[in-house]
């Protein structure tokens, strides 16, 4: 055989031979890529998680607390309006007066319900 042929056969084989090679090292640069990309997915699904926790922590479960305290209140405001009829002062009841009365002071507050209650019970020199 000439020369060239061999040449040729060389040049043919180290063609191969470097076209495995970048189709190997393309193989690998594909699967390095997935795993890169997995690698960022748990990442992200970490990240999420810890805000989940976050907000739940600083802002939901101060709210369901304020909420549940809320509630709270709201049923003994309830309560205490469905006992105004049996209150002895009935007719001129400083409760019924001050939850009727659609005016605000300056302030924004209706006054204080208790310190009307008070007065009222309070007995005069009279007695």
């Amino acid at each position: 055989m000439n020369a060239e042929l061999w040449v040729s056969i060389v040049l043919a084989l180290i063609s191969m031979v470097s076209g495995w090679g970048w189709l190997t090292n393309s193989r690998k640069y594909r699967q390095e890529v997935k795993s890169l990309e997995a690698e960022n997915r748990q990442k992200y699904m970490d990240l999420a998680k810890e805000y989940v926790e976050e907000f739940r922590k600083n802002i939901a479960e101060p709210l369901q607390q304020e909420v549940r305290e809320l509630r709270n209140e709201v049923k003994l405001l309830r309560d205490a309006v469905q006992e105004i009829n049996d209150c002895p002062f009935n007719g001129d009841c400083p409760v019924r007066t001050k939850l009727s009365a659609p005016a605000r002071d300056a302030s924004g507050s209706r006054g204080s319900v208790a310190a009307a209650c008070r007065l009222r019970n309070e007995p005069t020199g009279d007695e």
